[in-house]
């Protein structure tokens, strides 16, 4: 669980014009953000696994296992609404080199808390690995109350933390003053990161870290010494690319970032599409403005 504190970089996928997994592109992605961050994240909601096939998944999985190299943890993105077919992928699960799933609440079929409950229950009971949590009511329709996740973690101990994403500070103090010491509360939103720690939590799990790791490993580690004055200087000169990365939906921003810092390409696959020659001429002058 330690290993898993800190800044997690929820990675892009990076794709090649034909839509292909450019595999040279995410090589580069991998050294890029590992000189920042604590911990890695593959097939998160950025990482647009909706739009690839569960081969192409476990492929991207693999490479970035091998281009890692044991240097730091790496949690992977296993969801589902079906409960009884995500419980069999996490059961049947034999990667070596992962060190938990993270896993949303179910979507679009919007589940009672009580089902919310026995669904998280029931794939801890089968899963190979530890469990992340993630709630984000924007993108599944249903937040995962505090009370829940206490239930939860209280019926069993595969379950060992949560990425909160409701954009709630007071939840995010709520789950702080209910859960267990040992229990993860990793923020799903970069930009509150600096209340979210002040509130208790232990790190996040973060979209800008794939164009500026060490930066936002700053404000994290200023945070975690109390030193809140210098993790808000930091934190506010990463502000206008943080709220502009968002504004016209995510990956899009970021990968947008990635091209110009000669990271990787802005391909995506639809529905997703690339930011408008507007945006991206606005996000050029905000990454020219830290230079």
């Amino acid at each position: 669980m330690n290993a898993l504190k800190g800044v997690g970089v929820a990675l892009v996928t990076p794709f090649q014009q034909n839509g292909k997994v450019d595999y040279t592109g995410l090589e580069k992605l991998v050294n890029h953000v590992s000189k920042g961050v604590h911990f890695l994240v593959v097939m998160g909601t950025t990482g647009e696994a909706v739009t690839l096939k569960e081969d192409e998944q476990l492929a991207i999985l693999d490479y970035i296992i091998e281009v890692n190299a044991g240097k730091l943890p790496i949690v992977f993105g296993m969801g589902g609404s079906d409960t009884a077919s995500l419980a069999k992928r996490m059961e049947s699960f034999d990667r070596k080199g992962v060190a938990a799933f993270l896993t949303a609440s179910p979507a679009y079929n919007k589940p009672t808390q009580e089902g919310i409950f026995h669904h998280y229950v029931s794939i801890a009971e089968r899963s190979a690995l530890p469990i992340l949590l993630y709630n984000v009511p924007g993108r599944t329709a249903s937040n995962v109350k505090p009370e829940t996740v206490l239930r939860i973690a209280e019926h069993t101990e595969k379950v060992i933390g949560i990425k909160e994403a409701a954009g709630s500070i007071e939840q995010v103090m709520t789950l702080s003053s209910l859960m267990p010491e040992l229990f993860l509360i990793l923020s799903g939103d970069d930009p509150l990161l600096v209340p979210h720690m002040a509130c208790g939590g232990h790190g996040i799990i973060s979209v800008v870290a794939n164009a500026y790791p060490e930066e936002f490993r700053k404000v994290y580690e200023n945070c975690l010494n109390g030193e809140y004055r210098q993790a808000r200087e930091v934190h506010y000169r990463l502000r206008p690319l943080i709220d502009a990365l968002f504004a016209e939906g995510n990956p899009g921003g970021v990968k947008e970032v990635l091209q110009y810092l000669g990271i990787c390409q802005n391909h995506m696959r639809l529905p997703l599409f690339p930011v408008s020659k507007d945006h991206s001429q606005s996000l050029y002058r905000l990454i020219a403005e830290m230079s």
